[in-house]
């Protein structure tokens, strides 16, 4: 029963911390630009997010080692810094767009501008950090998240054309805009398969203090809670599709746009419902960046770090939080439109691929670490197939941000 409980706990903590920002903008682009037809990139970024985030757990389990710790003992420490760098950039703006998606949803509820919000809601995010525990956030503020379930229902009482759907998780291509329609789907998957997950999930696994006898609710919780926030972000799309076409509205320009989205479902109600959800998956993410940042950082130059301990006993852990939320909530304070920050956010992310999953190939086939619970041939191709996948959007997403985005 316990063990049954935890599973119960990890899968609610991962759909709430799989959808934020990044997924509920460039879903409601998808789904008002294309209708149905990218629901494959979120089917296609979930399997692959199964497979990288299972990893995460099962090498920590094994090595007791996070994949920070991994890549810098594994590679030396050139390359872990290069690593370091680029993913430190990366995280920060995905945790400015975070805190511009709290911040519009206390806009639409109170009529005042984002940009008076950014502040509270960064020393919100702070103080829940430094006076807050593993458990609680990961927990506490992710069960929250669930009220983002909200989209899936609002799907089936619009009662869309379930056959479509099910065409729509096979690729196609569009019969316009090709450049547009690669720049969004570039963007989900770099929403879905984004590497400060990583990096969160293998620490917490050592936070949590697993053992040997997770390996199965480690896979349980990877399969099942990525799978149920996939759905998520899938009727977010199918909702877009069915709603912003017969406004006349094929761009999305704004948050203001994504906001009506759950109003034909459920009426005045949908946008508190909206705004609520889009509040509080995106701190939990805010949250969840913040501590990545510190993993990343204090694992990789081997400082004490804990979220349960006191911020005195790791006082350069709660350092690197403090530093990269106050660099984070600059630009949304200043005016940044949010959504600007996160389209460019996910493409960005995109780019830094390579530098997250690359390593994954060696350190789960390196017995040294994970002893007995090396890849299989199907672990490994997947791997290599997000590898081929970095590497190809490295090379189109800044084209594809001039001319298709």
């Amino acid at each position: 029963m316990k063990k049954l409980l935890q599973i119960s706990l990890g899968i609610v903590t991962s759909v709430g911390g799989f959808l934020e920002t990044g997924l509920i903008a460039t879903s409601a682009q998808a789904g008002a630009a294309f209708g149905y037809k990218l629901i494959w990139a979120v089917v296609l970024g979930t399997i692959c997010l199964i497979f990288l985030v299972e990893m995460s757990g099962r090498f920590a389990i094994a090595s007791h080692h996070t994949i920070a710790d991994g890549i810098r003992d594994r590679f030396g420490s050139n390359m872990f810094l290069v690593m370091l760098a680029v993913t430190f950039i990366v995280n920060l703006m995905v945790l400015a767009a975070e805190i511009g998606g709290v911040s519009l949803a206390l806009q639409f509820m109170t009529g005042w501008s984002f940009q008076w919000w950014a502040l509270p809601v960064a020393v919100a995010v702070w103080l829940l950090l430094w006076n807050g525990t593993f458990g609680i956030i990961e927990d506490g503020v992710s069960f929250l998240g669930l009220l983002a379930l909200s989209f899936v229902v609002a799907t089936f009482l619009m009662d869309p054309l379930w056959g479509e759907v099910a065409k729509a998780t096979v690729p196609s291509l569009p019969d316009k805009d090709i450049l547009h329609y690669a720049f969004i789907a570039v963007g989900i998957l770099g929403a879905v398969i984004s590497p400060y997950l990583f990096f969160f999930y293998s620490s917490g696994a050592i936070e949590d203090k697993w053992d040997k006898s997770y390996f199965g609710i480690n896979k349980a919780i990877a399969t099942l809670g990525m799978s149920f926030g996939a759905i998520i972000s899938v009727a977010i799309i199918v909702l877009s599709a069915m709603i912003y076409p017969t406004h006349g509205i094929e761009s999305i320009d704004g948050y203001e746009q994504i906001a009506m989205i759950l109003t034909p479902a459920f009426g005045g109600w949908g946008l508190y419902l909206f705004c609520g959800s889009l509040m509080i998956t995106c701190f939990g993410a805010a949250l969840e960046v913040s501590l990545a940042q510190s993993y990343l950082v204090a694992q990789g130059f081997g400082w004490n770090w804990s979220e349960n301990a006191k911020p005195k006993s790791d006082p350069a852990f709660s350092l690197v939080y403090t530093a990269s939320i106050i660099i984070a909530v600059v630009p949304i304070a200043l005016g940044l439109d949010p959504l600007q920050v996160t389209i460019f956010s996910m493409a960005v992310t995109a780019v830094s691929l390579p530098f997250g999953v690359v390593p994954f190939i060696f350190l789960m086939n390196d017995r040294k670490y994970v002893g007995e619970h090396v890849n299989g041939w199907i672990g490994n191709t997947v791997v290599l197939f997000v590898i081929g996948l970095a590497f190809l959007f490295a090379i189109i997403t800044i084209p594809l941000q001039i001319w298709g985005g």
